[in-house]
């Protein structure tokens, strides 16, 4: 590839004009101190299933007054600024208070799941230091020994000040850290800054902004990194948050009765939970624009959101309740989301792309190098105010994905690994993971294509595409097909090679129950069924 001429980085600088200002002076617990002073009786945390406190809802005083306590209590513990703290609850007040409490402390909160496994639990609080861990009653047979832990769910945890404590942060301190599985096998620790999620959510807050109107619903796993802005964002700007229930992400129908019986304005989906969800909903219309009403906003992101997707929310949910769908795109290391895309209300797009970057993010698409035009694919790569400090206490790592941009002077760039173009409108379309690209015979095939159309034939409601490789001449393309009525897979077959070339279609089709997901609502690849066929029958793709 040659040098890209002055006009080309004009267009492509232009694309990435995203300055704004925001308040980078500030700290989280700041905005939300803030919001307490002006409302404090409002009400600001609802969950049913919790019976601890005696109630189904904290206001914003409550919340504050108690995370003021276990601010003060971990302070006495001797946590300071810079020091990471643990935090092992399920789905609760405890959860929201103890976050709050350990930012308001000065120190950054690390979520753990008390799912995971003693060793990677182990692993985790000892690579990121940890010395003291928040459980509450649900949990706390599950902490590791060695440790100080302090009860959530305790009266002693509750007998100090309720006063805010002294401000010692500064906004370049660290807000959490997020352990994200690790292509050597151990995770790795994501650093985020205070500064990098006040930029977040205060664009979140200027294109989308929500108000005491707004409940907010709090579905993902706070050990995902969506989960940041669900935990944040109403508290800053007076809205409510409603718990879901523990696990209840996993059921449709729990999730339709907490956004009516709650009102609930706001929610995210991964796109394989969507295309879960709207499945239940279809054939159920009524109950889409009764039960759903209140929805405003619905946010997509983990896993790449198809156009069929999108046509179906907007049949079976935006067409009933007028909410609107947004495609979020975004790795742990740049702040949860870098860039968006406003889903169309109505018509139909070939491909959803991921969108323009959000403000104080840049996009680059690079290949060997440099910067490549409009329509030319390359690995993208983020720069900007809500980069990751970096891996904690893995300094190689860091300087292989944190580097210096090859062209621009001066500008600190991510290396995602995913593979993206730029469209002629400024958008940004994904293409897939670079290491998730399939070569066949020197063909390059891109999974997610193949799945995408599948799912334009009738009769399909989810589909996941793999490869099993049987010998070095035969690499099998298996499509497993979660069928809402019955499919004529050679009618399939000629659907497919109306839009793909041959080497792409798969050869062979499995029909499976559902799709397994992973705890964070993505497609569990690797929980797939062993297909049903045989080496020597075994089509070789290619």
């Amino acid at each position: 590839m040659g040098q890209i001429d002055g006009s080309t980085l004009n267009q492509l600088a232009a694309f990435n004009c995203t300055n704004r200002e925001f308040p980078d002076n500030v700290l989280l617990h700041d905005l939300f101190e803030a919001r307490v002073q002006q409302h404090p009786l409002q009400e600001a945390v609802l969950c049913e299933h919790d019976k601890y406190w005696g109630a189904s809802t904290l206001n914003y005083s409550q919340l504050n007054e108690r995370a003021n306590q276990v601010a003060h209590r971990l302070q006495e513990e001797g946590v300071r600024p810079g020091q990471i703290v643990g935090i092992m609850v399920e789905r609760s007040f405890a959860m929201i208070i103890g976050i709050f409490g350990i930012i308001k402390a000065g120190a950054a909160y690390l979520p753990l799941s008390p799912d995971d496994p003693s060793d990677r639990l182990g692993y985790v609080l000892t690579d990121a230091s940890v010395g003291v861990l928040l459980v509450h009653a649900a949990t706390a047979m599950k902490a590791p020994p060695g440790l100080r832990i302090i009860n959530l769910e305790e009266t002693r945890t509750y007998t100090g000040p309720t006063s805010n404590p002294a401000k010692v942060n500064r906004p370049d301190d660290l807000a959490y850290v997020i352990y994200t599985s690790g292509s050597t096998g151990k995770p790795k620790g994501v650093m985020i800054e205070h500064r990098s999620v006040v930029n977040r959510l205060h664009w979140m807050q200027s294109t989308y902004p929500i108000d005491n109107r707004d409940v907010l619903l709090q579905k993902t796993s706070f050990c995902f990194d969506v989960s940041v802005w669900e935990l944040f964002w109403w508290a800053l700007h007076g809205a409510a948050l409603c718990l879901l229930a523990p696990r209840g992400e996993k059921f449709p129908q729990i999730l339709v009765e907490t956004i009516r019986k709650h009102r609930v304005s706001v929610v995210h989906f991964v796109p394989s939970m969507l295309n879960v969800f709207l499945e239940y909903l279809d054939g159920r219309s009524g109950q889409a624009s009764t039960a759903l009403s209140s929805l405003r906003r619905v946010f997509a992101s983990g896993e790449a959101l198809s156009a069929v997707h999108v046509r179906k929310f907007n049949e079976i949910i935006g067409q009933n309740t007028g909410a609107r769908l947004t495609n979020l795109y975004g790795p742990t290391e740049a702040t949860v989301d870098a860039t968006f895309f406003d889903c169309p209300a109505s018509g139909d797009l070939d491909r959803i792309p991921i969108g323009r970057p959000i403000q104080n993010i840049r996009a680059y698409i690079i290949r060997d190098g440099q910067q490549v035009p409009v329509g030319e694919t390359g690995e993208l790569c983020l720069a900007g105010v809500g980069l990751a400090r970096g891996y904690l206490n893995n300094p190689q790592l860091t300087s292989e994905r944190f580097l210096e941009h090859p062209a621009i002077l001066g500008e600190r760039i991510y290396r995602t690994g995913d593979v993206a173009r730029w469209l002629p409108d400024g958008n940004i379309e994904y293409l897939g993971r670079e290491d998730h690209q399939v070569k066949i015979r020197g063909l390059r095939i891109e999974l997610g294509e193949i799945e995408n159309t599948i799912q334009t034939f009738p009769g399909i409601a989810d589909c996941v595409v793999s490869t099993k490789k049987y010998s070095e001449s035969i690499i099998v393309i298996i499509a497993y097909l979660v069928c809402k009525q019955e499919v004529d897979i050679q009618a399939l077959k000629q659907h497919l090679l109306r839009f793909l070339p041959d080497y792409m279609v798969p050869g062979h089709f499995e029909k499976i129950s559902h799709v397994p997901l992973t705890p964070n609502g993505k497609a569990d690849r690797k929980a797939l069924p062993e297909p049903t066929i045989r080496p020597k029958t075994a089509r070789a793709s290619g």
